[in-house]
């Protein structure tokens, strides 16, 4: 879901350059839809290297750190994502999902039905009490 590197890093997809598929486990599947079609079929057909700028710049990472500072921006990530509305971010990720095949009206659907599950829970109604009390919410993922 989120891809953090530093300016070293480089990316390649080698298996056409041994006479295999660049469509090795779900990467003909997965890649288009993180970097566009025309983008993925230049990485997994030619197999050259990309470096940190351009694979920032095509969307195959998702936050180019200074050198030596992908860790610390990794775990900076997760302690974020770790404190968060767990469910919220649970119930966004089975969207993403589940929508990349559906048609739009479905889709729309499917949103408002998650939207109305949450406006039900704990943490909806704990950031409604944190809001007017003026503090931090207090996750539950509830």
């Amino acid at each position: 879901d989120f891809r953090v590197a530093d300016p070293s890093a480089r990316f390649s997809f080698l298996f056409t350059r041994v006479g295999l598929s660049g469509g090795d486990m779900g990467a003909a599947y997965l890649l288009p839809r993180v970097v566009g079609l025309g983008h993925a079929t230049r990485l997994l057909m030619l197999g050259d290297a990309v470096r940190a700028p351009e694979a920032e710049r095509i969307g195959l990472i998702s936050e180019l750190t200074d050198e030596g500072k992908a860790a610390e921006a990794a775990a900076a990530l997760a302690r974020r994502l770790a404190d968060g509305p767990a469910l919220a971010y649970a119930q966004t990720k089975a969207l993403l999902t589940s929508e990349l095949d559906m048609p739009l009206a479905a889709s729309v659907e499917l949103d408002a039905a998650t939207q109305a599950l949450l406006m039900n829970g704990e943490d909806y109604a704990e950031f409604h009490a944190s809001f007017t009390e003026k503090r931090p919410p207090k996750w539950r993922g509830r």
